[in-house]
């Protein structure tokens, strides 16, 4: 029976602290979740800590969640899971306020043939690798398209820092890339 339940029907029973509805919001939403705080967090265990409270959380308050058609409660639920990415780095920034410094970049621009020959979970791994201010405002900017003003907010920086963590978490990418090539290179 739950398996066929519309989102706003889920929602419904989920309010009413049914297990069988619980277990089901979980069946669905769980991977994806889990793919979205993979991107946001450095590690596969913190990664499924984040999966866990955010959908502990979703649970916990999902007599606040609005149906706003199909879709609506997966993007509910996975805007919970960049705000909790946001806040848990947002911690982490403030224990850890050193930054890189970076020199000029003089490598040559990868082609996007050549990007494309790129296994995804290589590309995945590099930006795992990012620290997490970048690795977060790469992501907010880049996969979920928010803007410099918006990361702005949300991180606690300015538009200009947004903006320059962009620029460095591309880099260090770019680098990534490059060395990547070179290795494969006949």
């Amino acid at each position: 029976m739950y398996k066929e339940l519309n989102e706003q029907e889920l929602a419904g029973y989920c309010c009413e602290k049914d297990p069988k509805a619980e277990e089901e919001l979980y069946k669905r939403y769980a991977a994806r979740v889990y793919t979205l705080c993979r991107r946001y967090m450095s590690n596969d265990d913190d990664a499924a800590d984040l999966m866990q409270d955010t959908l502990l959380q979703a649970l916990g308050k999902m007599q606040t969640y609005t149906y706003r058609g199909e879709g609506s409660l997966g993007a509910w639920i996975n805007r919970i899971a960049v705000n909790k990415a946001v806040s848990l780095i947002k911690q982490r920034k403030r224990r850890t306020l050193l930054l890189e410094q970076w020199g000029r970049e003089t490598s040559v621009e990868p082609s996007p043939e050549e990007v494309e020959k790129i296994p995804e979970e290589k590309l995945l791994a590099w930006i795992s690798g990012l620290p997490d201010v970048r690795r977060a405002v790469f992501n907010m900017y880049c996969l979920d398209g928010y803007s410099h003003r918006e990361i702005a907010d949300e991180l606690g920086i300015s538009e200009k820092g947004s903006a320059s963590m962009l620029t460095r978490a591309r880099k260090q990418l770019k680098r990534e890339i490059v060395r990547y090539l070179k290795e494969k290179q006949p």
